[in-house]
């Protein structure tokens, strides 16, 4: 090999080995900045159990109101459940995806103890709306369900086709905000910690934390009140 070409074999090692460590260092940064970002999100959220709020709930009114649309979608036990099976109930309504570990337990064991407070009453449905319809399949829902004694009669689990349910979810209940890279909540909703309140002509009567302690006798007292 003539010595021009073992400068040249050499300054293209050079080159090479630039570019890869470049490369390797621009990686690095974008990966660290964020997982920083993830791990800070997720601090921020897991605050939120270190500090509930122990203040009497209020009922949170919607932006605008609100009025439940018509739907055609599929419950934890594979039955089809439409919007007229529910004509005439009481809903209590929240929104989940079964992979969520942060707020989304929290609102159900919520939830359960709605269910809870509410037995014997069957003009009362509870309703939960995946946000996730790709991986929470019915199956899914089933053995999610079956972590907060939802009884597949009185609570339902909801999922379906993606357009559905976000059309149900966007009209009926929550404005969508602008797309976040950093949103662990599949569709970009807001405020999906919030339990929402039906009555029994399909009016959205207003939402309340289910983060809050103390939601779940707030929501059965003002269920009491549509009664009366």
């Amino acid at each position: 090999m003539s010595k021009s070409a073992r400068s040249k074999e050499r300054n293209d090692e050079r080159l090479f080995f630039y570019v890869v460590t470049v490369m390797s260092l621009f990686f690095g940064t974008v990966f660290c900045t964020l997982l920083y970002a993830l791990n800070h999100r997720d601090k921020s959220q897991e605050s939120i159990y270190e500090n509930l709020p122990d203040t009497q709930p209020v009922v949170i009114q919607p932006d605008h109101p609100r009025q439940l649309i018509g739907f055609s979608l599929t419950n934890q036990a594979g039955r089809v459940v439409t919007r007229s099976d529910l004509a005439g109930k009481i809903l209590v309504v929240d929104f989940l995806y079964t992979s969520c570990s942060l707020t989304c337990p929290v609102v159900n064991g919520c939830m359960e103890q709605i269910q809870q407070l509410t037995t014997n009453q069957p003009d009362v449905k509870l309703v939960s709306l995946t946000v996730d319809p790709r991986d929470d399949t019915v199956g899914a829902l089933a053995k999610y369900g079956e972590r907060f004694g939802a009884d597949t009669n009185r609570w339902l689990m909801l999922t379906g086709d993606k357009a559905t349910l976000y059309d149900l979810i966007g009209n009926s209940f929550l404005a969508q905000g602008p797309d976040d890279p950093f949103n662990y909540m599949p569709g970009n909703f807001l405020h999906t910690e919030r339990i929402a309140l039906v009555d029994s002509s399909g009016k959205l009567r207003g939402y309340f934390d289910g983060l809050n302690p103390g939601t779940a006798t707030a929501v059965v007292a003002e269920i009491n009140k549509l009664r009366n």
